[in-house]
């Protein structure tokens, strides 16, 4: 339980890290914050993994690339459903996606060190 939660700290101090670097994303609050990698892994679990399933041949065909188009998606589908987070734009929402991923890696690596 305990890690859940820490887990879940990480995944929105990344969210708010991200919101500060990448224009066009944005976190309204500290509930938004709290709010948002929730519903990101909600939506990626449910929709995105049912897109991942029926896009696979794109997805193989491009090396899996399309895969980041689908995560951006994803981030922008979650920001419509919480209030206080919005993503202005597909690009906004790519290199959030993208910078997400990268800095909850980091941070994760960063506490089990």
């Amino acid at each position: 339980m305990g890690n859940l939660v820490i887990n879940w700290l990480l995944s929105s101090l990344s969210l708010v890290i991200v919101a500060y670097v990448i224009p066009g994303l944005e976190v309204k609050g500290f509930v938004a914050a709290l709010i948002a990698p929730v519903v990101i892994g909600l939506v990626n679990a449910t929709v995105g993994f049912i897109i991942k399933i029926l896009t696979l041949p794109l997805s193989l065909l491009t090396f899996g690339l399309f895969l980041l188009v689908i995560n951006a998606l994803m981030l922008e589908l979650a920001a419509f459903l919480v209030p206080g987070f919005s993503v202005n734009g597909f690009f906004s929402a790519f290199f959030g996606a993208i910078a997400l991923s990268l800095v909850s890696t980091l941070l994760r690596h960063l506490l089990r060190a």
